[in-house]
This record gives structure tokens, sequence and C-alpha cells, in this order.
């Protein structure tokens, strides 16, 4: 009986002692998942507050909260967003790492990472070509309002409208910009100039605001939306009498009065074209090259590391002229590639709808083979377009346009067929992996849709990670199979070789002093590519410094870990596995990125 009295007192013991330690665990676990809540609600207020003063994000998100304006371009606007940026920041420095959770600790370094940066390069904030061939001001309107102002009711319709009555007000902010960055030395090269006023001219011709037979794109855009909702007659014709108004007294005005000040200024502009001519401008190119690539390179190691690949692809493309049997030397066979007429479709309307239909069939075929590659896969649609007349001169080769968060919009894989003789059919499947399948519509269209991550990573713009992905993209497939066509592989190739020039031809430019004409001249010299498309990159070289070096450097990162996960990892690699670590945190810094990269393989062999 004593016996069984001390086991019930032993067990009372024990229950209670367990009933004690459960409720302190779980008061600890409530405690953190509050902590852990606390932070995500900290995350979403600054990442909201940006936003809302953020009208154009919010309608290329779906959100038509403020449809009917425009971003604050203005001075004051900008040391607002600053002020915010310093607040956000000393919040999140007073944050105890230790009180949160592995993932949440990782948004909180990239939170702080990201503010610090930004803050680091606010003295260079007037650095900047407001108006530039690639995605200056002058053209911004028209492309967004075309590409994005979805017109699904009236009241989208009336916010359309409004938008075209604000340009005014919009575009006088970025007149001011481009003066107060004049005044800093940073003025765009007179030789560009012609290239954003054919921008503005082309936005200057069209029914309702010229005699031209032509309807001008906001105009047929406008009319062509509308025309597609439930609306009687009547009101129809109103909001396209007040549209028309709104076009002839608001927005032409507005672009007569900016082609006479680009005209003006461009009288006051010479031709150097390098950051190097700044009184800082060495120290602006290091800001430009750490933000882009996310990494420590200077101008020197990335201008030798694009030195050291162009030789290895050339001595790759050479092998292809071997197989091929061609007979000459690799200068030779990059003419024969560039002037043979079996490379090129036909510069027709048949032939742009040849390319369009020929690149979306190349996507759909990589789309059956993505489950031999990835576990998590998009679910939103892509649609391969061409870029639209009125910036088709002017803008690059391809580029990638994402879905809108809500689903009413596809993501766009966009092709300038400008000139056929600048899309080779042997560089097709390669732009098409890159832009669409498995590249930035698998990348970027998947972030948005990942469930968990605060909303400030899936946008953020780490260009390295972005566009290594795209250029690594480019690549996997070859794995696969594909580039079965050696003239395919040399396209490849071609896009590899045209990335690898960007890094000489970059530092050449902005930290070597290079011309614009010995820019163009290693492009052709060093590649296949059209004249046209050398001069296009080197200009666009000259108004975004830095940028194109961050597809060869990100693909290289990229490739550097896989390589080193299946080197440590044996056969314990999945290439699906790690495509799921290098894409479902969102996009990274290339050091993250690496950090990641080693959990998983520490992770995965700590068992072996």
């Amino acid at each position: 009986m004593c016996n069984y009295f001390k086991l019930l007192l032993t067990v009372a013991l024990f229950t209670s002692i367990f009933s004690s330690c459960q409720k302190t665990n779980e008061a600890h676990i409530s405690k953190s998942q509050q902590q852990n809540t606390n932070l995500d609600i900290f995350f979403d207020s600054v990442f909201n507050a940006d936003l809302e003063q953020n009208p154009e994000a919010l309608t290329y998100r779906g959100d038509k909260r403020f449809n009917d304006q425009w971003n604050d371009y203005s001075e004051k606007s900008f040391f607002k967003h600053l002020e915010n940026k310093k607040n956000a920041l000393r919040k999140a420095n007073a944050l105890k790492a230790s009180d949160y959770s592995k993932d949440r600790v990782l948004s909180l370094e990239l939170f702080k990472y990201e503010l610090n940066l930004d803050l680091e390069g606010e003295r260079f904030r007037h650095y900047d070509y407001t108006f530039n061939q690639m995605y200056g001001a002058q053209s911004n309107p028209a492309s967004f309002l075309i590409g994005f102002h979805q017109i699904k009711s009236q009241k989208d319709a009336e916010d359309y409208i409004s938008r075209v009555e604000k340009i005014p007000v919009m575009m006088e902010q970025q007149i001011q910009n481009a003066l107060q960055s004049e005044k800093e030395g940073f003025v765009l090269p007179k030789f560009l100039f012609a290239k954003v006023l054919s921008d503005c001219n082309n936005l200057l011709e069209g029914k309702p605001i010229s005699k031209s037979e032509k309807v001008h794109p906001i105009a047929n855009d406008f009319y062509t939306k509308l025309e597609g909702i439930e609306m009687n007659d009547k009101d129809k014709k109103e909001l396209i009498k007040k549209f028309d108004l709104a076009m002839t007294q608001q927005f032409a005005p507005t672009y007569n009065k900016l082609v006479k000040v680009l005209k003006e200024q461009e009288q006051r502009a010479n031709n150097d074209a390098g950051v190097w001519r700044l009184k800082d401008g060495e120290e602006y190119y290091a800001y430009r090259l750490k933000k882009i690539t996310s990494t420590n390179f200077t101008a020197e190691q990335i201008h030798q590391m694009g030195l050291r690949e162009v030789a290895r692809i050339h001595g790759e493309m050479k092998k292809i002229k071997e197989q091929v049997g061609f007979k000459g030397d690799l200068q030779e066979f990059f003419v024969f590639m560039k002037k043979d007429s079996q490379f090129y479709y036909p510069n027709t309307e048949d032939g742009k709808k040849a390319y369009l239909a020929d690149a979306t069939a190349i996507i759909d075929n990589m789309r059956k083979k993505l489950d031999e590659l990835f576990i998590t896969k998009p679910k939103a649609p892509i649609e391969v377009k061409k870029v639209e007349a009125f910036r088709e001169k002017t803008a690059g080769k391809a580029f990638y346009n994402d879905p809108a968060v809500d689903g009413s919009r596809p993501g766009y894989y966009n092709a300038n067929l400008y000139d056929m003789n600048q899309m080779p059919k042997y560089e097709m499947e390669a732009l098409a992996y890159h832009e669409g399948i498995p590249g930035h519509h698998m990348q970027i269209a998947l972030t948005k849709e990942l469930k968990g991550l605060p909303e400030f990573r899936k946008e953020a713009h780490y260009t390295a990670y972005i566009e290594g992905w795209g250029l690594y993209a480019e690549f996997i497939p070859k794995e696969l199979g594909f580039y079965s066509d050696p003239y395919s592989d040399f396209g490849r190739l071609a896009m590899e070789l045209w990335r690898s020039c960007r890094l000489v031809v970059d530092t050449g430019i902005h930290a070597k002093k290079w011309t614009r004409e010995e820019g163009i001249a290693y492009y052709v010299d060093n590649t296949p590519a059209a004249y046209g498309q050398c001069e296009k990159m080197v200009d666009r070289h000259i108004v975004m410094p830095g940028q194109a070096t961050a597809y060869k450097i990100g693909m290289m990162k990229i490739l550097d870990l896989k390589d080193k996960a299946k080197l440590e990892m044996e056969d314990q690699f999945d290439i699906r596995a790690f495509h799921e670590v290098v894409l479902c945190n969102g996009p990274l810094p290339l050091s993250i990125l690496e950090k990641l990269v080693d959990e998983h393989i520490q992770k995965n062999t700590s068992t072996l």
C-alpha cells in the first residue's frame, strides 16, 4: 500500500513538472510566434507605406487604389522617402536577431542590407539620365498606360484620362530633375539626344493631336480598351471626347515643351560618355558596381574577368566553326553568321509574326521539361509580344515584364522586331530561355507567388541575381539536350560572349575613358552581332553605368555554387533541390545566396 501511494505521488510529481514545463514551453512558443508576427507587421507596414506613395507600382501590381495618379518625382518627395528609410533603418537596427526565427533573421538582414545600400547612394541622387533612350521619362507615360493601365470599367477609363490630364505636372518634375542633374555635370552625351527626341516626336504624331492618318498610340490603346467594356454609346462618346481634349490640351503641349527643353540642353552637351568625367565619378562607379553586382569586385577585376571569358568563349566557337565545316577564321565566321540570309526572318510583317510564333513554340517546348529541373513552378502564364512601335527604334533587344500579382495580367517576353536583321534565328532559343522559361518568367513570376515571404523581399531587385539567373537559364537547357543544332549552340555562346564583352566595355567606358567608338569597335571585332546592336549596347552602357556587368557575374556565381554543391554532395545532389534553394527565397545578394547554398550542402551531407 505504501509503495502504491509512493507511485501515485511520483506520478503526480512528474505530471506536475511536465505540466509546468509544457506551460513554460507553450509560453515560450507563444512569445516567439508573437515576436515573429510583430516583425512581419513591421516589414509590411514599411512596404505598404512606401507602396502607397507609388501609384505606378500599385497599378503595375494590379492594385487600382490610386489609378488616376502618377508618382511624385519632386525633390520634396525624394527627401520624404529618404527620411522614411532612415526611420525604418533605425527601428530595424534596434531589433535583436536572437528574438526571431531563422527565416525572419534572414528577412531582417536583407531589410537592413537594402536600406543601407540605398542610403549609401543618396549623395548620388542626381546622377541619373532622366531622359534617355532605354528607360527615359519621355517614353514612360505611353509605355505605362499601354502596357499596364487596364480598362475594365468606366472608372478605369476615367482614371486613364485623369492620368493623361496630369502628365504636365509629372513631366515638369522630371524636367526639373534633368536640369538639376545637368548642374551636377550629369547630362546626356550629345550624340544620344537624337534618340530621345525621336521618342518625343513619335509621341507627337497621330490623331487626335496631329493631322496624321495614323492614330496616336495612346489614343489607339484607349479606344481599343474602351471598346472592350460594356457601356452605352453615349457615355463612351463622352469619355472619348474628354480623352481627346486631354491629349490635345495637356499631352501635346507638354511634349512640345519637352522637345524645346531637350534641344536647348543638347546645345550645352558634349560627347564625353563615361562617368569618369564627374568630380567623384570613380566613387560613383564603384558604388554602382557594388549595388548592381552585390559584390566588392573592382572595375579592373571585372575588366580582366571579361577579357578571360571572351578568350574562352572564342575557343568554344572555333570548335563549332570546325564542326559545321566552315573554311576561314573566326572573324570570317562571324561575318558569315551576320550576313547569310538563312539565319534571318524577312523584315516584313509576316517575318515578324513568324518570329513571335516560333519564340512561343520554343517556350512551350521547354515547359514540357520543367519537371526535370524544378520542384516549384509558377502558375502565371507568359505571352510573347513585340515591342510597341513608338519606342522599338530605340528600345533594347528584348526584355521581360512580370505578371500582375492578382493574375489579371500575364508575364510578357517583349521582342524588339524593329529590324529583323538584328534578331538572328540562331539566338532565338537562348533569348527565349532567358526572358521566358526557365529564365525570368520562371524566376520572377514564381517569386510573386511565394507564400510566407515578406512583400519587400518579393519586390527586391538584385540585378546580378535576377540577370545572372537569366543567363544561367540560357545554359541549363543544354544539359537537357537542347541546342541540338550547332548553329543554335553557337547562338547560345554568342549570347554569353555578348555578356562577357559587356564586362570589358562597361568598365572600359566608365573607368578607362574609352570613347563610344572604341566600345562599338570592341563589340564589332569580338562578336557576330550586327553593327546596330553593337551601337545600341554601347549607348546602353553609357546611360546605365554598371548594369550590364550583372549578367555574367551573376551567372558565374550560380554556376560556381552548382559545381560546388555537385562536388561536395556527390550522389545526394539533386538539381531540382538546388534550384529550389536558388529560386524559393526570393531575390538575394550573391553573398547571401552563397550562404544559403552552403547551408543546403551542409544539411544534405551531414549524414554521409
